[in-house]
């Protein structure tokens, strides 16, 4: 057979190129489009729209404290001045539980601890308290003055639990909220 003459070989060479370009331009759809949606999303995620304006979601734990506890019971330590908001959500596995805690400097470890009216006790959850602290009113930092928000889960009934308290690491009782 006789060899393919130039004109067979560049529009072979033609074609191979057309499709390599096709291939380079749908790639870059693809990257616009998944840059589109995660933007997109991570917008949806942390704006949560209410009646009056849009509500800059935090953190899941303020989240949930806003949107999902069903009972919310606050107290404030006379010694100590720290205030807490437990709120809490049945749960198939127990009780999902969140936490709002103002008036509180450290540095400090800490753990909300959920007390069973049998005496039974379960940790929720533990964080640290930087020295600036949380909810601290007339703290000259910013993120100072905005209270803590954690949470957690025990895995006692909420009709089970007495009280929850805020303890340091060292065992001292910051604040006590009756369930």
């Amino acid at each position: 057979p006789a060899p393919p003459g130039p004109r067979l070989l560049d529009g072979l060479l033609d074609e191979v190129a057309a499709k390599r370009a096709a291939r380079r331009r749908r790639g870059r759809y693809l990257v616009a489009a998944a840059a589109a949606l995660v933007i997109g999303a991570s917008a949806i995620a942390f704006v949560t729209a209410s009646d009056e304006k849009p509500v800059v979601a935090v953190s899941p734990a303020e989240t949930a404290f806003f949107n999902d506890m069903e009972q919310k019971v606050a107290a404030t330590d006379a010694a100590t001045a720290a205030t807490a908001t437990v709120g809490t959500e049945k749960k198939g596995w127990g009780t999902h539980v969140v936490l709002r805690l103002e008036n509180v400097k450290g540095p400090l470890k800490c753990s909300l601890i959920a007390v069973g009216k049998n005496g039974e006790e379960e940790t929720v959850t533990s964080w640290a308290v930087p020295k600036w602290g949380y909810g601290i009113a007339d703290s000259p930092r910013d993120t100072a003055r905005k209270p803590l928000f954690v949470h957690g889960g025990a895995a006692m009934k909420r009709s089970d639990i007495d009280r929850f308290e805020v303890r340091t690491s060292d065992g001292k009782r910051l604040v006590e909220v009756d369930a």
